[in-house]
């Protein structure tokens, strides 16, 4: 999966978790610009996790600032590399 397409499915995931249309950009910011609390932040984690048949590294979650930390990271994750940012 190309990176382009990742970004697609991780704004389709924001657009549902949030409940609401969202205009995001790889330096988009979870908390600062799309106001996502702890809670929000799992719940975004959950549906990445099962959408793509990964499973984030507990420890990489505090590296994942934006949007496109996290597209990254998906990459990685489905490439096999299991190291983080």
């Amino acid at each position: 999966m190309r990176r382009e397409e990742i970004f697609e499915t991780v704004r389709e995931i924001l657009a549902e978790v949030l409940n609401r249309p969202v205009e995001i950009t790889p330096e988009t910011r979870f908390e600062k610009d799309l106001e996502v609390d702890s809670l929000r932040a799992m719940e975004i984690l959950a549906a990445v996790e099962d959408r793509f048949d990964i499973t984030v590294p507990i420890n990489v979650l505090n590296e994942i600032r934006t949007v496109g930390d996290l597209v990254k990271e998906i990459e990685k994750l489905m490439e096999g590399d299991h190291g983080h940012l």
